[in-house]
């Protein structure tokens, strides 16, 4: 649900600039001549309110996920089993040659995991204690190889720079589709009625909603490139026991809070048309790629 919530935010976002630009009266500065849209001013305004929700997001990633989850974050280790991943997390950071990441355990009964940050060297990675609790250590470190794999291949700053690019032609077909509608259908002859407010956020909505299945593309692409990573990191053999695990406790509720998911380990199966809009691969097919590769 991690991937829901940060579209939806998104989403809320554009809805939101929208109304500050009717407020602050910028639809008209971007007029050029109470006629006709003025495109090249249009496009640079949504591209610096497009990118400017991407990045707000991205460095607050860190903050969102310790205090949305509950993590608590290993600075001192209280007993072994903390020693150990602390030592595990260091030694694949140091393989990769990235910063050594926040490393946190956060309370949950299902088998789960993510990594965020704004930075490679300045990351998080945590897992939840059920899966501390039922995995053996080497699947573990897999799905800890996996997290530490997502932040060495920047996958936080690549989704945000596509996200940034999704939200800024959204805003910028959406405001032509209000402006064409306000024309044609109301024949508002200058300056803008009341239909091109409407038809520009249901315009944004509707094109945000479609635009967010490319957004799940790379999410289900990374999530092969993780696993390949995790493979390298702590063996083909590990990582597959790792994702047949979690193939076999997906009947557990996956309580991982919804700004998260998309950099989990893992996601409850969808099927049919919903499949567009799912942030992980079928554990299937990512254990098929990894035995096949």
């Amino acid at each position: 649900m991690r991937i829901l919530l940060f579209l939806a935010t998104n989403i809320a976002v554009l809805v939101l600039v929208s109304i500050i630009f009717n407020l602050l009266g910028l639809e008209g500065i971007l007029a050029a001549n109470g006629v006709d849209l003025n495109l090249g001013p249009l496009l640079i305004f949504c591209a610096l309110f497009g990118f400017g929700g991407s990045l707000i997001s991205l460095f607050l990633s860190k903050w969102m996920a310790k205090r949305g989850t509950g993590t608590y974050i290993i600075e001192q280790p209280r007993n072994r089993e903390e020693q150990w991943l602390l030592d595990t997390v260091r030694e694949l950071a140091d393989e990769v040659g990235i910063g050594m990441p926040e490393v946190g355990i956060f309370p949950s009964e299902a088998a789960n995991a993510f990594a965020t940050g704004w930075n490679r060297n300045a990351a998080l990675v945590a897992v939840s204690s059920g899966m501390l609790q039922r995995f053996q250590p080497a699947e573990v470190r897999a799905v800890m190889a996996h997290e530490i794999g997502h932040v060495a291949n920047g996958d936080m700053v690549t989704l945000t720079l596509i996200q940034g690019v999704v939200n800024t032609f959204v805003m910028f077909l959406a405001r032509i589709i209000g402006h064409t509608v306000d024309r044609v259908v109301f024949k508002t002859e200058r300056g803008y009625g009341i239909g091109y407010y409407v038809v520009t956020i249901v315009a944004e909505l509707v094109l945000g909603i479609l635009a967010s299945m490319i957004v799940f593309w790379f999410s289900r692409w990374r999530e092969y490139r993780a696993d390949a990573a995790g493979a390298r990191l702590a063996g083909s053999g590990a990582m597959v026991a790792a994702l047949q695990r979690l193939r076999a406790e997906q009947g557990l509720p996956q309580d991982l809070p919804g700004e998260l998911t998309a950099f989990g380990i893992s996601e409850q199966l969808k099927e049919g048309f919903s499949a567009l809009f799912r942030s992980h691969p079928p554990l299937e097919d990512r254990i098929r790629a990894l035995q096949q590769g």
